[in-house]
């Protein structure tokens, strides 16, 4: 499964890298196309998880042992996506440095502005705020296009979720994980990562809150 959803990744990190170009040159229409290649890709990743679910766990641990240190969270494809998509939190720079130097393709994607950057840099040269985009008439590109970035954080999110209830049910709850990991557990601590937090924000807004 996880020689499955690296060629999955290396393809993502394939329309990320098309979709960073796109937003640079002020490219909307063509960011929106690259967003919906990017989600289909992502659904593609999470329904692939179905197939673990049918997994008993007596069976898993038969084979276990096998995988020695190995985690989906030394992914080094993984972690270059969560970069590129524009994850900095602490949490995540410390789980990087854990595992020793950061690998290049990784320090490629840090090194780079993020999606939410390229975005809102993107609505300053068209002169529009991005509350704009949420009143008038009609919607416009970039109201599609903000609503496509988040669309990917769900469908991120929606992965991240359906990881850990996959991991709860064949490991349980309080297992370590193979990479050294508090399992499930750790899992937990990533759902509620952002990508796009201004996006997100700019929600409160039209229901007269703004902290």
């Amino acid at each position: 499964m996880h020689q499955a959803s690296e060629l999955w990744f290396k393809e993502i990190l394939h329309e990320l890298d098309a979709l960073i170009d796109v937003l640079s040159r002020g490219e909307a229409e063509f960011a929106l196309f690259r967003m919906g290649r990017i989600n289909a890709l992502m659904r593609i990743v999470s329904a692939q998880l179905s197939a673990l679910e049918t997994l008993p766990p007596q069976h898993f641990a038969e084979f276990r042992r096998y995988l020695g240190s190995s985690s989906g969270s030394q992914s080094v494809q993984f972690r270059a996506i969560e970069a590129a998509s524009g994850l900095r939190e602490p949490h995540f720079m410390h789980v990087l440095a854990e595992h020793g130097d950061i690998p290049p393709l990784v320090q490629r994607a840090l090194g780079r502005p993020t999606l939410q950057e390229l975005f809102l840099a993107l609505l300053r040269t068209r002169g529009v705020e991005l509350e704009a985009l949420y009143v008038g008439e009609r919607p416009t590109t970039l109201f599609f296009l903000a609503e496509a970035l988040l669309e990917y954080e769900q469908q991120f999110g929606l992965w991240r979720f359906h990881h850990v209830q996959l991991v709860e049910r064949v490991l349980g709850p309080l297992t370590g994980g193979t990479g050294g990991t508090l399992g499930a557990k750790y899992l937990a601590r990533t759902i509620d990562q952002k990508f796009f937090p201004e996006l997100w924000a700019v929600r409160r807004k039209f229901f007269g809150t703004h902290g």
